[in-house]
């Protein structure tokens, strides 16, 4: 013979079924929350007005022809190494790179630069044990170039 099925059944179903969504949601906010970077922009309205003010500098940099590639030493000390359009050696460039950590969990770190020769330029300071993000900027004869660089 079957127990009967009454309302208490039915309260103890519902109560079970949202107690198991409701702490499912509150562990995913909180995970959610919890590994959140920041912001990407400060404001996403004026950075859609300023869009077409970076494409203009995107392709003005494109059109320079200028290529930097960075890596890192054994000591952890960045290298960079600056062409232009022919390949030549881009000697007498100003170089400068702020690494942040992906996630903005540790502050974000300045690197300045010391010309090697021949378009190379190290970093002075050494770049803390980690995985990081790099935006590098150079400046030569009044003209500048950007690009975005990982280290691990």
């Amino acid at each position: 013979m079957m127990k009967r099925f009454t309302g208490w059944h039915m309260a103890t179903i519902l109560i079970a079924f949202f107690g198991v969504v409701v702490s499912v949601n509150v562990v995913m906010a909180r995970l959610a929350v919890g590994t959140f970077g920041g912001t990407v922009v400060a404001n996403s309205y004026v950075a859609s007005q300023e869009f077409n003010g970076w494409l203009h500098k995107a392709r003005a940099q494109e059109a320079l022809g200028w290529q930097a590639k960075a890596s890192l030493d054994a000591d952890r000390h960045v290298l960079v190494e600056a062409r232009d359009a022919a390949s030549s050696p881009l000697d007498g460039a100003r170089i400068s790179l702020t690494a942040a950590h992906p996630l903005g969990r540790i502050p974000p770190v300045a690197l300045s630069f010391a010309a090697q020769g021949r378009g190379t330029y190290r970093s002075v300071e050494s770049l803390p044990e980690g995985r990081w993000q790099g935006r590098l900027e150079l400046y030569h004869a009044g003209k500048s170039f950007r690009s975005m660089e990982q280290f691990q």
